[in-house]
Protein backbone atom coordinates (compact mmCIF):
# COMPACT_ATOMS: atom_id res chain seq x y z
CA UNK A 1 0.00 0.00 0.00
CA UNK A 2 1.49 3.46 -0.93
CA UNK A 3 -1.92 5.60 -1.27
CA UNK A 4 -1.40 7.67 2.33
CA UNK A 5 -5.07 8.82 3.25
CA UNK A 6 -5.06 11.85 5.36
CA UNK A 7 -8.63 11.14 7.23
CA UNK A 8 -8.99 12.15 11.03
CA UNK A 9 -9.94 9.13 13.30
CA UNK A 10 -10.27 8.59 16.97
CA UNK A 11 -7.24 7.19 19.00
CA UNK A 12 -6.59 4.32 20.59
CA UNK A 13 -7.81 4.65 24.36
CA UNK A 14 -4.90 3.75 25.66
CA UNK A 15 -6.22 3.79 29.24
CA UNK A 16 -8.86 1.27 28.10
CA UNK A 17 -9.38 -1.86 30.37
CA UNK A 18 -10.39 -4.89 28.02
CA UNK A 19 -12.67 -7.62 28.68
CA UNK A 20 -11.37 -11.09 27.31
CA UNK A 21 -11.39 -14.49 28.03
CA UNK A 22 -9.87 -15.57 31.82
CA UNK A 23 -7.46 -18.15 29.98
CA UNK A 24 -3.98 -16.70 28.41
CA UNK A 25 -5.49 -13.20 27.92
CA UNK A 26 -2.37 -10.81 28.20
CA UNK A 27 -3.18 -7.47 28.96
CA UNK A 28 -2.44 -4.88 26.09
CA UNK A 29 -0.70 -1.18 27.11
CA UNK A 30 -0.98 0.75 24.68
CA UNK A 31 1.18 3.62 24.00
CA UNK A 32 4.02 4.68 20.98
CA UNK A 33 4.55 2.90 18.30
CA UNK A 34 8.14 1.99 17.33
CA UNK A 35 10.04 5.27 15.88
CA UNK A 36 11.14 3.23 13.12
CA UNK A 37 7.89 1.81 12.22
CA UNK A 38 6.13 4.38 10.31
CA UNK A 39 3.06 4.56 12.25
CA UNK A 40 0.58 7.77 11.83
CA UNK A 41 0.54 9.54 15.17
CA UNK A 42 -3.17 8.82 15.32
CA UNK A 43 -2.37 5.14 15.79
CA UNK A 44 -1.19 3.26 19.09
CA UNK A 45 1.18 0.18 19.56
CA UNK A 46 1.34 -2.85 22.10
CA UNK A 47 3.09 -5.52 22.28
CA UNK A 48 2.73 -9.01 23.42
CA UNK A 49 4.51 -12.97 23.65
CA UNK A 50 3.61 -15.56 21.83
CA UNK A 51 5.11 -19.16 21.44
CA UNK A 52 8.39 -19.93 18.93
CA UNK A 53 6.91 -23.36 18.58
CA UNK A 54 2.94 -23.99 19.31
CA UNK A 55 3.91 -27.72 19.96
CA UNK A 56 6.01 -26.03 23.04
CA UNK A 57 3.18 -23.23 24.41
CA UNK A 58 5.72 -22.71 27.49
CA UNK A 59 8.92 -22.51 25.64
CA UNK A 60 10.51 -19.99 24.15
CA UNK A 61 8.50 -16.99 23.34
CA UNK A 62 8.76 -14.17 20.76
CA UNK A 63 7.33 -10.63 20.82
CA UNK A 64 4.47 -9.46 18.17
CA UNK A 65 3.89 -5.43 17.66
CA UNK A 66 0.50 -4.78 17.34
CA UNK A 67 -0.87 -1.42 16.21
CA UNK A 68 -4.31 -0.20 16.13
CA UNK A 69 -6.85 2.91 16.22
CA UNK A 70 -10.36 3.47 16.72
CA UNK A 71 -11.98 2.93 19.94
CA UNK A 72 -11.19 -0.06 21.68
CA UNK A 73 -15.05 -0.31 22.70
CA UNK A 74 -16.41 -0.87 18.75
CA UNK A 75 -18.42 -3.32 17.90
CA UNK A 76 -16.05 -4.63 15.73
CA UNK A 77 -12.12 -5.47 15.51
CA UNK A 78 -10.76 -5.33 12.07
CA UNK A 79 -7.38 -6.74 11.32
CA UNK A 80 -5.93 -6.40 8.47
CA UNK A 81 -2.64 -7.49 6.79
CA UNK A 82 -0.63 -6.12 3.87
CA UNK A 83 0.47 -8.87 2.18
CA UNK A 84 3.78 -9.75 1.03
CA UNK A 85 4.52 -11.87 2.27
CA UNK A 86 6.60 -10.87 5.21
CA UNK A 87 5.54 -7.04 4.67
CA UNK A 88 5.01 -5.02 7.90
CA UNK A 89 1.73 -4.47 8.81
CA UNK A 90 2.05 -1.26 10.64
CA UNK A 91 0.36 1.60 9.17
CA UNK A 92 -1.92 0.03 7.58
CA UNK A 93 -4.70 0.37 9.91
CA UNK A 94 -4.70 3.85 9.79
CA UNK A 95 -4.71 3.81 5.95
CA UNK A 96 -8.18 1.14 5.90
CA UNK A 97 -9.81 3.46 9.25
CA UNK A 98 -10.03 6.44 6.92
CA UNK A 99 -10.31 5.05 4.19
CA UNK A 100 -13.40 2.96 5.64
CA UNK A 101 -16.98 4.71 4.12
CA UNK A 102 -18.37 6.48 7.72
CA UNK A 103 -21.13 4.35 8.49
CA UNK A 104 -18.60 1.63 8.41
CA UNK A 105 -15.96 3.47 10.58
CA UNK A 106 -18.02 3.86 12.91
CA UNK A 107 -18.41 0.34 13.91
CA UNK A 108 -14.63 -0.56 13.25
CA UNK A 109 -11.42 -0.05 15.22
CA UNK A 110 -8.88 -0.92 12.67
CA UNK A 111 -6.07 -2.84 13.92
CA UNK A 112 -2.70 -4.66 11.95
CA UNK A 113 0.54 -5.91 13.35
CA UNK A 114 4.03 -7.06 12.43
CA UNK A 115 4.04 -10.62 11.35
CA UNK A 116 6.58 -12.77 13.22
CA UNK A 117 9.68 -12.78 11.72
CA UNK A 118 9.07 -8.79 9.97
CA UNK A 119 9.62 -5.45 11.65
CA UNK A 120 9.40 -4.62 15.24
CA UNK A 121 7.93 -8.31 15.89
CA UNK A 122 11.07 -10.34 16.40
CA UNK A 123 12.64 -10.00 13.09
CA UNK A 124 14.70 -12.44 11.15
CA UNK A 125 17.87 -10.79 9.89
CA UNK A 126 19.96 -12.09 6.56
CA UNK A 127 22.73 -9.98 7.89
CA UNK A 128 24.42 -7.08 5.79
CA UNK A 129 23.29 -8.25 2.32
CA UNK A 130 24.47 -5.12 0.38
CA UNK A 131 27.56 -6.86 -0.83
CA UNK A 132 25.66 -9.75 -2.34
CA UNK A 133 23.23 -7.49 -4.43
CA UNK A 134 24.72 -5.02 -6.34
CA UNK A 135 23.68 -2.52 -9.07
CA UNK A 136 23.57 -2.86 -12.08
CA UNK A 137 23.06 -6.42 -11.67
CA UNK A 138 23.03 -8.99 -14.15
CA UNK A 139 20.16 -9.25 -17.05
CA UNK A 140 17.36 -11.73 -15.15
CA UNK A 141 17.09 -13.79 -18.48
CA UNK A 142 21.69 -15.28 -18.66
CA UNK A 143 22.74 -15.00 -21.68
CA UNK A 144 24.42 -18.23 -21.05
CA UNK A 145 25.88 -20.45 -18.52
CA UNK A 146 27.78 -18.26 -16.99
CA UNK A 147 25.75 -15.84 -16.14
CA UNK A 148 23.20 -18.50 -14.86
CA UNK A 149 25.55 -19.64 -12.30
CA UNK A 150 26.68 -16.69 -10.98
CA UNK A 151 23.11 -15.75 -10.44
CA UNK A 152 22.55 -19.06 -8.59
CA UNK A 153 25.60 -18.53 -6.51
CA UNK A 154 24.35 -15.47 -5.20
CA UNK A 155 21.14 -17.00 -4.74
CA UNK A 156 23.01 -19.70 -2.50
CA UNK A 157 24.87 -17.10 -0.39
CA UNK A 158 21.89 -15.47 0.22
CA UNK A 159 20.52 -18.58 1.76
CA UNK A 160 23.69 -19.55 3.70
CA UNK A 161 23.59 -15.90 5.13
CA UNK A 162 20.08 -15.97 6.21
CA UNK A 163 20.57 -19.34 7.75
CA UNK A 164 23.50 -18.07 9.74
CA UNK A 165 21.66 -15.32 11.09
CA UNK A 166 18.20 -16.53 11.87
CA UNK A 167 18.57 -20.39 12.15
CA UNK A 168 16.89 -20.26 15.40
CA UNK A 169 13.74 -18.29 13.92
CA UNK A 170 13.49 -19.51 10.53
CA UNK A 171 11.86 -23.07 11.35
CA UNK A 172 8.75 -20.95 12.83
CA UNK A 173 8.59 -18.48 10.46
CA UNK A 174 5.28 -20.00 8.68
CA UNK A 175 1.94 -19.22 7.56
CA UNK A 176 -0.13 -21.36 10.15
CA UNK A 177 1.84 -20.15 12.64
CA UNK A 178 1.41 -16.68 11.61
CA UNK A 179 -2.51 -17.03 11.66
CA UNK A 180 -2.00 -18.89 15.48
CA UNK A 181 -0.43 -15.96 15.92
CA UNK A 182 -3.84 -14.06 15.21
CA UNK A 183 -5.75 -16.52 17.71
CA UNK A 184 -3.57 -14.52 20.20
CA UNK A 185 -4.39 -10.78 19.43
CA UNK A 186 -7.99 -12.04 19.15
CA UNK A 187 -7.74 -13.25 22.31
CA UNK A 188 -5.52 -10.07 23.61
CA UNK A 189 -8.31 -7.62 22.03
CA UNK A 190 -10.94 -9.66 23.81
CA UNK A 191 -12.92 -10.84 20.69
CA UNK A 192 -14.98 -13.77 20.30
CA UNK A 193 -14.33 -13.33 16.91
CA UNK A 194 -12.32 -11.62 14.88
CA UNK A 195 -12.84 -9.97 11.44
CA UNK A 196 -10.39 -9.70 8.84
CA UNK A 197 -9.30 -7.64 5.70
CA UNK A 198 -6.38 -9.66 4.02
CA UNK A 199 -4.55 -8.60 0.85
CA UNK A 200 -2.53 -10.48 -1.72
CA UNK A 201 -0.53 -13.00 0.23
CA UNK A 202 -2.67 -11.79 3.78
CA UNK A 203 -5.50 -14.13 1.56
CA UNK A 204 -3.38 -16.97 2.38
CA UNK A 205 -3.22 -15.96 5.75
CA UNK A 206 -6.50 -15.32 6.59
CA UNK A 207 -8.31 -18.69 4.33
CA UNK A 208 -5.12 -20.17 6.66
CA UNK A 209 -6.97 -18.17 9.85
CA UNK A 210 -10.29 -19.40 8.82
CA UNK A 211 -9.39 -22.91 8.48
CA UNK A 212 -7.65 -23.79 12.05
CA UNK A 213 -9.95 -21.40 13.57
CA UNK A 214 -13.62 -20.57 11.90
CA UNK A 215 -15.72 -20.78 15.10
CA UNK A 216 -13.45 -17.30 15.92
CA UNK A 217 -13.85 -16.32 12.03
CA UNK A 218 -15.80 -13.19 11.72
CA UNK A 219 -16.24 -10.53 8.48
CA UNK A 220 -13.56 -11.72 6.46
CA UNK A 221 -12.53 -10.31 3.09
CA UNK A 222 -9.79 -11.50 1.02
CA UNK A 223 -8.31 -9.14 -1.92
CA UNK A 224 -6.30 -10.24 -4.75
CA UNK A 225 -6.67 -13.99 -3.56
CA UNK A 226 -3.61 -16.69 -4.00
CA UNK A 227 -4.22 -19.89 -5.00
CA UNK A 228 -4.71 -22.37 -2.16
CA UNK A 229 -4.53 -25.61 -4.64
CA UNK A 230 -0.52 -25.00 -5.31
CA UNK A 231 2.65 -24.41 -3.82
CA UNK A 232 4.16 -21.00 -4.08
CA UNK A 233 6.81 -22.35 -6.84
CA UNK A 234 3.96 -23.26 -9.13
CA UNK A 235 2.76 -19.54 -8.31
CA UNK A 236 5.36 -17.82 -9.90
CA UNK A 237 4.54 -20.09 -12.76
CA UNK A 238 0.84 -18.94 -12.99
CA UNK A 239 2.15 -15.38 -12.52
CA UNK A 240 4.39 -15.20 -15.51
CA UNK A 241 2.01 -14.87 -18.31
CA UNK A 242 -0.49 -12.77 -16.51
CA UNK A 243 2.54 -10.41 -15.85
CA UNK A 244 3.46 -11.00 -19.81
CA UNK A 245 -0.41 -9.86 -20.52
CA UNK A 246 -0.49 -6.88 -18.37
CA UNK A 247 2.53 -5.48 -19.59
CA UNK A 248 0.75 -5.38 -23.06
CA UNK A 249 -2.28 -3.87 -21.78
CA UNK A 250 0.53 -0.70 -20.51
CA UNK A 251 2.21 -0.77 -23.29
CA UNK A 252 -1.44 -0.27 -24.99
CA UNK A 253 -2.56 2.24 -22.48
CA UNK A 254 0.85 4.21 -23.57
CA UNK A 255 -0.23 4.03 -27.44
CA UNK A 256 -3.15 5.66 -27.00
CA UNK A 257 -1.27 8.54 -24.62
CA UNK A 258 1.16 9.34 -28.09
CA UNK A 259 -0.23 13.06 -27.93
CA UNK A 260 1.72 13.03 -24.27
CA UNK A 261 4.43 10.57 -24.55
CA UNK A 262 5.42 10.37 -28.26
CA UNK A 263 6.19 6.72 -27.74
CA UNK A 264 4.34 5.33 -30.52
CA UNK A 265 0.88 4.80 -31.57
CA UNK A 266 0.23 1.01 -30.99
CA UNK A 267 1.31 -1.21 -28.28
CA UNK A 268 3.87 -3.48 -30.48
CA UNK A 269 5.67 -0.08 -31.18
CA UNK A 270 5.66 0.97 -27.44
CA UNK A 271 6.92 -2.25 -26.66
CA UNK A 272 9.73 -1.70 -29.24
CA UNK A 273 11.01 1.88 -27.85
CA UNK A 274 10.99 -0.28 -24.30
CA UNK A 275 13.31 -2.97 -25.75
CA UNK A 276 15.23 0.25 -27.45
CA UNK A 277 15.43 1.18 -23.89
CA UNK A 278 16.85 -2.12 -22.31
CA UNK A 279 19.68 -2.56 -25.14
CA UNK A 280 21.11 0.83 -24.09
CA UNK A 281 20.85 0.31 -20.74
CA UNK A 282 22.95 -3.06 -21.26
CA UNK A 283 25.42 -1.61 -22.76
CA UNK A 284 25.83 1.87 -20.78
CA UNK A 285 23.90 1.53 -17.28
CA UNK A 286 22.40 4.82 -16.55
CA UNK A 287 24.32 6.73 -13.60
CA UNK A 288 26.45 3.90 -13.20
CA UNK A 289 24.01 1.69 -11.26
CA UNK A 290 20.56 1.38 -13.28
CA UNK A 291 20.60 -1.50 -15.66
CA UNK A 292 18.67 -3.47 -17.94
CA UNK A 293 17.82 -5.50 -14.56
CA UNK A 294 16.88 -2.49 -13.00
CA UNK A 295 14.60 -1.05 -15.95
CA UNK A 296 13.25 -4.57 -15.91
CA UNK A 297 12.18 -4.15 -12.08
CA UNK A 298 10.29 -0.71 -12.49
CA UNK A 299 8.00 -2.33 -15.47
CA UNK A 300 7.13 -5.28 -13.39
CA UNK A 301 6.47 -2.57 -10.49
CA UNK A 302 3.83 -0.76 -12.67
CA UNK A 303 2.29 -3.33 -13.55
CA UNK A 304 0.71 -3.79 -10.10
CA UNK A 305 -1.82 -0.64 -10.83
CA UNK A 306 -2.24 1.50 -13.47
CA UNK A 307 -2.03 4.39 -10.82
CA UNK A 308 1.66 4.01 -11.69
CA UNK A 309 1.60 3.98 -15.45
CA UNK A 310 1.57 7.41 -15.85
CA UNK A 311 5.09 7.51 -13.99
CA UNK A 312 6.78 5.06 -15.87
CA UNK A 313 6.22 6.62 -19.22
CA UNK A 314 7.37 9.94 -17.75
CA UNK A 315 10.78 8.17 -16.90
CA UNK A 316 10.89 6.63 -20.31
CA UNK A 317 10.49 9.71 -21.70
CA UNK A 318 12.80 11.58 -19.57
CA UNK A 319 15.44 8.49 -20.12
CA UNK A 320 15.04 9.08 -24.10
CA UNK A 321 15.51 12.70 -23.69
CA UNK A 322 18.59 12.10 -21.56
CA UNK A 323 17.40 12.62 -18.39
CA UNK A 324 17.74 9.28 -16.03
CA UNK A 325 16.50 10.92 -12.78
CA UNK A 326 13.48 8.96 -12.65
CA UNK A 327 15.19 5.13 -13.19
CA UNK A 328 18.00 6.20 -10.80
CA UNK A 329 15.46 7.24 -8.32
CA UNK A 330 13.22 4.19 -8.54
CA UNK A 331 16.63 2.28 -8.73
CA UNK A 332 17.67 3.21 -5.67
CA UNK A 333 14.23 2.44 -3.85
CA UNK A 334 14.77 -0.87 -5.30
CA UNK A 335 18.07 -1.38 -4.06
CA UNK A 336 17.36 -0.46 -0.38
CA UNK A 337 15.10 -4.20 -0.50
CA UNK A 338 17.22 -6.45 -2.82
CA UNK A 339 16.98 -9.28 -0.14
CA UNK A 340 13.74 -9.42 1.48
CA UNK A 341 14.20 -11.41 4.74
CA UNK A 342 10.92 -11.66 6.20
CA UNK A 343 9.43 -12.46 2.34
CA UNK A 344 11.89 -15.35 1.90
CA UNK A 345 11.44 -16.88 5.35
CA UNK A 346 7.71 -16.86 4.81
CA UNK A 347 7.79 -18.67 1.08
CA UNK A 348 10.64 -21.02 1.32
CA UNK A 349 9.42 -23.07 4.56
CA UNK A 350 6.33 -23.45 2.21
CA UNK A 351 6.37 -27.20 0.35
CA UNK A 352 7.48 -27.50 -3.09
CA UNK A 353 10.49 -25.98 -3.54
CA UNK A 354 12.65 -28.25 -5.74
CA UNK A 355 16.20 -28.53 -4.18
CA UNK A 356 17.81 -29.64 -8.08
CA UNK A 357 18.36 -26.36 -9.61
CA UNK A 358 18.21 -28.18 -13.20
CA UNK A 359 14.44 -28.96 -12.49
CA UNK A 360 14.32 -24.67 -12.14
CA UNK A 361 16.20 -24.17 -15.21
CA UNK A 362 13.82 -26.21 -17.55
CA UNK A 363 10.52 -24.87 -15.87
CA UNK A 364 11.78 -21.58 -16.28
CA UNK A 365 12.66 -22.19 -19.99
CA UNK A 366 9.33 -23.02 -20.12
CA UNK A 367 7.55 -20.79 -19.32
CA UNK A 368 10.60 -18.02 -20.77
CA UNK A 369 7.98 -19.10 -24.03
CA UNK A 370 5.16 -17.51 -23.02
CA UNK A 371 6.55 -14.64 -20.87
CA UNK A 372 10.30 -13.95 -22.01
CA UNK A 373 9.89 -10.65 -20.23
CA UNK A 374 9.44 -12.10 -16.33
CA UNK A 375 10.04 -15.83 -16.49
CA UNK A 376 13.11 -15.39 -15.69
CA UNK A 377 12.82 -12.56 -13.88
CA UNK A 378 10.50 -14.16 -11.06
CA UNK A 379 12.42 -17.06 -10.69
CA UNK A 380 15.53 -14.92 -9.50
CA UNK A 381 13.58 -13.77 -6.89
CA UNK A 382 12.21 -16.56 -5.38
CA UNK A 383 15.98 -18.90 -6.01
CA UNK A 384 17.43 -18.46 -2.64
CA UNK A 385 14.49 -21.05 -1.75
CA UNK A 386 16.25 -23.50 -3.54
CA UNK A 387 19.14 -23.89 -1.21
CA UNK A 388 17.16 -22.75 2.25
CA UNK A 389 18.78 -24.16 5.26
CA UNK A 390 15.85 -25.08 6.90
CA UNK A 391 12.93 -28.09 6.01
CA UNK A 392 9.30 -27.21 4.06
CA UNK A 393 6.48 -26.99 6.69
CA UNK A 394 3.51 -28.85 6.58
CA UNK A 395 0.97 -26.80 6.20
CA UNK A 396 -2.69 -28.22 6.41
CA UNK A 397 -5.07 -27.98 3.60
CA UNK A 398 -6.41 -24.95 3.24
CA UNK A 399 -10.96 -25.94 3.57
CA UNK A 400 -13.51 -23.45 5.52
CA UNK A 401 -17.18 -23.21 5.17
CA UNK A 402 -17.16 -19.59 6.80
CA UNK A 403 -19.42 -17.37 4.91
CA UNK A 404 -15.99 -15.10 3.36
CA UNK A 405 -16.10 -12.11 0.38
CA UNK A 406 -13.46 -12.47 -2.24
CA UNK A 407 -12.65 -9.37 -3.78
CA UNK A 408 -10.30 -10.16 -7.68
CA UNK A 409 -9.53 -8.02 -10.87
CA UNK A 410 -9.55 -10.07 -13.72
CA UNK A 411 -6.09 -9.03 -15.02
CA UNK A 412 -4.42 -8.99 -11.63
CA UNK A 413 -0.87 -10.29 -12.50
CA UNK A 414 0.24 -10.74 -8.90
CA UNK A 415 -2.83 -13.03 -7.84
CA UNK A 416 -4.38 -14.09 -11.61
CA UNK A 417 -7.71 -15.07 -11.64
CA UNK A 418 -7.28 -19.09 -11.32
CA UNK A 419 -6.09 -18.61 -7.43
CA UNK A 420 -9.58 -16.71 -6.86
CA UNK A 421 -11.54 -19.15 -8.44
CA UNK A 422 -10.05 -22.07 -6.60
CA UNK A 423 -10.24 -20.40 -3.28
CA UNK A 424 -13.74 -20.10 -3.75
CA UNK A 425 -14.27 -23.61 -4.40
CA UNK A 426 -12.22 -24.78 -1.27
CA UNK A 427 -13.90 -21.83 1.04
CA UNK A 428 -17.83 -23.48 0.56
CA UNK A 429 -18.94 -20.41 2.41
CA UNK A 430 -17.48 -17.86 0.47
CA UNK A 431 -18.48 -15.70 -2.31
CA UNK A 432 -16.89 -14.25 -5.42
CA UNK A 433 -16.81 -10.43 -7.11
CA UNK A 434 -14.77 -10.21 -10.14
CA UNK A 435 -13.69 -6.38 -11.51
CA UNK A 436 -12.71 -5.76 -14.78
CA UNK A 437 -9.87 -4.11 -13.93
CA UNK A 438 -6.09 -5.59 -13.32
CA UNK A 439 -5.15 -4.11 -10.37
CA UNK A 440 -3.52 -5.85 -7.15
CA UNK A 441 -4.82 -5.25 -4.09
CA UNK A 442 -7.21 -2.65 -4.96
CA UNK A 443 -10.20 -2.36 -2.31
CA UNK A 444 -10.52 0.78 -0.12
CA UNK A 445 -7.58 2.57 -2.74
CA UNK A 446 -9.35 2.27 -5.65
CA UNK A 447 -12.32 4.52 -7.32
CA UNK A 448 -14.92 1.28 -7.67
CA UNK A 449 -18.27 2.12 -5.98
CA UNK A 450 -19.58 -1.50 -7.28
CA UNK A 451 -17.02 -3.28 -5.37
CA UNK A 452 -17.03 -0.68 -2.10
CA UNK A 453 -20.93 -0.58 -1.81
CA UNK A 454 -21.09 -4.65 -1.78
CA UNK A 455 -18.14 -5.13 0.52
CA UNK A 456 -19.65 -2.47 2.82
CA UNK A 457 -23.07 -3.58 2.94
CA UNK A 458 -21.33 -7.10 4.20
CA UNK A 459 -19.13 -5.14 6.57
CA UNK A 460 -22.46 -3.58 8.47
CA UNK A 461 -24.42 -6.29 8.11
CA UNK A 462 -22.29 -9.78 7.74
CA UNK A 463 -24.61 -10.62 4.73
CA UNK A 464 -22.76 -12.19 1.26
CA UNK A 465 -23.73 -10.70 -1.98
CA UNK A 466 -24.08 -13.18 -4.87
CA UNK A 467 -20.76 -13.87 -7.64
CA UNK A 468 -20.77 -11.60 -9.96
CA UNK A 469 -18.91 -9.21 -11.47
CA UNK A 470 -17.87 -4.95 -11.50
CA UNK A 471 -16.47 -2.94 -13.89
CA UNK A 472 -12.99 -2.03 -13.53
CA UNK A 473 -12.43 1.22 -11.37
CA UNK A 474 -13.11 4.18 -12.90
Amino acid sequence: MTKVLGVAVAVVAMATQLTVPAVAAPKLTWGECPPDSGAFRQVSCATIKVPLDYAKPNGKQITLTISGVGSLSAPHALLVNPGGPGAPGIGLEQMVSAALPEKVAEQYAVFSFDPRGVGDSTPVSCGDTSKLVKHPALPYKPANAHQEQLRVQQARQIALQCGRYAKDLLPYVTTENAARDMDRIRIALGRDKLDYLGYSYGTKLGATYATLFPQHTGRMILNSVVDPLVSTYRTTYEQDPAFQARAGQLFGWIALQDKTYHLGTTAKAVAAVWQKARGDLAKKPAGGRAGVAELDDMLASALYTDDLWSSLADALVQYRHGDPSGLLSITDQFALQSVDPGLLAYNCTDPGWPRNWHTWHWDTAIADRRAPQFAWMNTWYSAPCAFWPVAPARPAPIRSAVPVLLLQSRDDPATPLLGARRMHAVLTGSKLITDNGGNHASYLFSNNPCVDSKAEKYLLTGQLPVDGNCPAPS
